[in-house]
């Protein structure tokens, strides 16, 4: 039972990451409405930030959020985009990831910039008034 669940686990896994990467390529095209594309870019923000609204070191919760935000958002963008764009980025999507890591990795340095910034102004608000 316990080998059923984690192969389960890994699959939903497989497929979270799958829909990551097609939706940064679905960001990217000009026939996409403004609302997915701001819903994607808190779906990715919140993916590859450091910071989550519950910390992941607090047993069972710390990652139940990742296990429930992230895939309700991603299933509202899904709502609102065409299943044949999806489904030709989700193609695209699948040559990101050869060899074990992303073509464009350069993708996350605005996410990590982000949260070095906010990171700085509340230390800085904190201590040095």
């Amino acid at each position: 039972m316990e080998n059923t669940i984690l192969k389960n686990l890994k699959i939903k896994a497989r497929e979270l990451n799958c829909n990551l990467s097609a939706l940064t390529i679905v960001y990217k095209r000009p026939d996409i409405s403004i609302l997915p594309k701001i819903i994607i870019i808190i779906i990715i923000g919140y993916a590859l930030s450091p910071i989550d609204l519950i910390p992941d070191f607090i047993p069972v919760l710390g990652y139940l959020d990742d296990l429930i935000i992230l895939p309700l958002l991603i299933l509202l963008v899904l709502k609102l985009i065409p299943q044949k764009i999806m489904d030709e980025c989700k193609e695209e999507a699948k040559d990101l990831w050869k060899n074990g890591k992303p073509k464009k990795w350069y993708y996350t340095i605005p996410v990590v910039t982000i949260w070095l910034l906010l990171v700085f102004l509340i230390v800085k608000g904190l201590f040095f008034k």
